[in-house]
């Protein structure tokens, strides 16, 4: 039998239900698709806001991120434009590739997606741990609950994705 018989085969066998996936099948929807693609979305709202945020209004981001009353950003001086911008542009990018994971979740674009927010996300989270003494305790909650959260909502994306199977996940 050819190859594109195989294939073929293997649709037809699934179709018939004896449990033989084929190349292009997927799963209905799950509870743990579902949960993955709402934690792909949370993903891309925690980059996609402050991304925005630092592209169109830099000036604003670096003097009031997250809330004025805190203004994290002020406590690295000094304000660069270019780099916030930057930085906002690149977020808007990351959140790009995670809602197209959550609208397509194909494994490898679900995986690619996660482990890129991981790229990101867990020097980010380093650099920070390192730079605690500048902040009040109220402020290194916060910056650790914000930093450790995506790394953790990146894992279990990841954790999801292989336990699911194949394509539309």
């Amino acid at each position: 039998m050819s190859p594109a018989g195989a294939k073929d085969g293997l649709r037809s066998a699934e179709a018939r239900g004896t449990g033989r996936r084929g190349v292009s099948a997927g799963p209905a929807p799950e509870t743990g698709g579902l949960l993955m693609r709402a934690a792909l979305v949370l993903l891309s709202l925690g980059q996609g806001v402050p991304g925005a945020w630092a592209l169109f209004a830099p000036r604003s981001f670096h003097d009031a991120f997250p809330l004025p009353a805190f203004a994290w950003l002020t406590k690295f001086p000094p304000y660069n434009e270019h780099l916030v911008r930057d930085l906002g542009a690149l977020s808007l990018g990351l959140t790009t590739v995670l809602l197209w994971a959550a609208v397509r979740p194909e494994r490898s674009l679900v995986r690619a997606a996660a482990f890129g927010c991981l790229a990101f996300t867990v020097p980010h989270l380093v650099f920070h741990v390192t730079h605690l003494g500048r902040f009040e305790t109220v402020d290194v909650v916060g910056q650790l609950i914000s930093q450790v959260a995506p790394i953790v909502v990146a894992g279990m994306v990841i954790f999801l994705c292989r336990r699911s199977s194949g394509a539309g996940i």
